[in-house]
């Protein structure tokens, strides 16, 4: 297990799903947590289960759509805690599988809003305080929809795609002075992403966001390993990408997928 003793990672969308089971594992290792998010009730569960087994972490109410907020969140990291080890951009909306034409401008706003631009802005203000460390590291979550087609609605998949370029940019851009840049692309995962991009899109949400069902034959069809993904099977590779062991790997998207994109 990687010792994260006295590193400071933040985490956007650190809430619920693969945000949550990411800032436990962290916290576990040793690392102090900080969560910006939208979703309060849940974020502050997170931090008291955290707590609970005597674990740092907390809580920072943050829409990563919202620049000021973005910076407000990092800032206050370094300004409570003196650094940040590592940056994790998790936070993320999904577009319900609709299709270009049922793609409204707000739809497609949002979804670039939440997914690209708060990479962005977190980054930005991030990537001062590792350089004046001499290190850092900076994780984003992308999706098997960053690297093809599949059944995702093209806001969604090209905002993903987006995120891996902006991996590989910023990894060419800043290893040399020690900051290494990279992204998951997890697959089909055992999260309540739907409902959480519903409750945040509000009237720019489709129709097609009401209920996931509980269905997941088509499973069998699609992915080798016949079954949905853990987020704790992520968290295990983002806190690999996080800790010293991966100091050589750079500008890198890793598929974690259950063979889905094998097929």
């Amino acid at each position: 297990m990687a010792d994260l003793a006295g590193h400071v990672v933040v985490i956007t969308g650190g809430e619920t799903g693969i945000g949550r089971a990411t800032v436990e594992l962290l916290a576990e290792q040793g690392a102090t947590l900080v969560i910006g998010g939208v979703l309060p009730e849940e974020g502050e569960a997170t931090v008291t289960a955290v707590r609970s087994t005597g674990g740092k972490a907390e809580f920072v109410l943050t829409d990563v759509r919202e620049r000021e907020q973005v910076e407000a969140l990092i800032e206050g990291a370094v300004a409570r805690h003196g650094k940040i080890d590592a940056l994790i951009n998790n936070a993320a909306v999904f577009d319900g599988f609709v299709n270009v034409l049922e793609t409204t401008d707000g739809l497609w706003e949002q979804i670039m809003n939440v997914n690209l631009r708060g990479p962005f802005y977190a980054s930005r203000a991030a990537i001062p305080h590792m350089l004046k460390a001499g290190k850092g590291k900076i994780i984003n979550t992308s999706s098997i929809g960053g690297i093809a087609g599949y059944a995702d609605g093209p806001a969604y998949t090209a905002s993903k795609h987006g995120l891996i370029g902006f991996t590989k940019q910023l990894g060419c851009e800043y290893a040399s002075r020690g900051i290494a840049v990279n992204a998951v692309c997890p697959g089909a995962i055992e999260t309540n992403v739907r409902g959480n991009s519903a409750k945040l899109l509000g009237e720019h949400a489709p129709a097609s966001m009401g209920g996931a069902g509980s269905d997941n034959s088509w499973l069998e069809r699609v992915v080798p390993a016949n079954r949905k993904g853990k987020p704790s099977e992520i968290a295990e590779l983002i806190a690999f990408l996080v800790s010293d062991k991966a100091s050589y790997i750079n500008g890198q998207a890793f598929v974690i997928d259950g063979g889905w994109t094998a097929k």
